[in-house]
């Protein structure tokens, strides 16, 4: 897990007070969430994410691909800005 930086003050004192501050301040820790999920339902959501794109790509008819494929084109040309 990573820890996202704070800003820091443009003023020189309120950047030295900052400074002092992270030296001499206790870190806090959060104690992390128990995972309230099934294990082995999580392994077969992950098996069944695994295959399925490869899955669902060799079922599909060429023609039924590219009407996706121009569907998605179409759909990102189209998005306003």
């Amino acid at each position: 897990m990573t820890i996202p930086k704070k800003k820091r003050p443009r003023d020189i004192s309120q950047l030295a007070a900052s400074i002092v501050e992270d030296a001499t301040s206790e870190e806090k820790t959060t104690p992390e969430p128990m995972s309230k999920k099934n294990p082995a339902a999580v392994a077969l959501g992950r098996l069944g994410g695994l295959k399925g794109g490869k899955a669902r790509a060799a079922k599909l008819s060429a023609k039924k691909r590219i009407a996706i494929a121009k569907k998605a084109a179409e759909t990102r040309w189209n998005k306003k800005k």
